[in-house]
């Protein structure tokens, strides 16, 4: 499986980057799953890496269009925790992975100049005053913008159709 793609597939949803920017799957990585993740008796990791210029984004990727959230961790603390723990695997995947495609992203990603934290959230389009959506992705943008301050004073909620000018992806799904 290629560590660097164009077209990245997230459960139903289909990732398209440009072509010529860096963009994997960071959850899949050997690094992560051999030799990080069992150095601390478990971590987290967000889905998706991108870098474009000097520009990086950790993208996580929830889809709850057909089943509904069912973990009891608040779903902004748990994206922090996998933009926390993922930030130090990418130190040590710069240090020690033993894949060139791998170690390539993750020094790509190291020294950009900014990076950004974006939660990719789906949910099902219907929803009404009786059942108004589950999540509301302004809370959760608001509660992040305190967690992430230090990483990403201005992290997204978005999903395939509230993309911003900035995202240079396009998601299909």
């Amino acid at each position: 499986m290629p560590v660097i793609e164009q077209v990245i597939q997230e459960g139903r949803l289909t990732f398209q980057f440009p072509n010529g920017a860096l963009a994997s799957k960071y959850d899949e990585w050997a690094h992560y799953r051999r030799q990080f993740n069992k150095a601390f008796g478990g971590t987290k990791a967000v889905d998706i890496l991108y870098s474009e210029g000097r520009m990086a984004w950790l993208i996580e990727v929830k889809d709850y269009r057909e089943h509904r959230r069912t973990k009891t961790i608040d779903l902004a603390d748990e994206v922090a925790i996998k933009v926390r723990d993922t930030l130090s695997g990418l130190v040590s995947a710069k240090i020690n992975a033993n894949d060139p495609d791998e170690l390539k992203v993750a020094k790509e990603i190291l020294k950009s100049t900014r990076l950004r934290v974006v939660l990719h959230l789906e949910q099902p389009q219907k929803h009404s005053k009786l059942r108004p959506r589950a999540i509301d992705p302004a809370a959760v943008s608001q509660k992040l913008r305190g967690l992430l301050k230090a990483i990403d004073p201005h992290p997204s909620v978005v999903d395939q159709d509230t993309l911003n000018a900035e995202m240079t992806w396009t998601v299909q799904g």
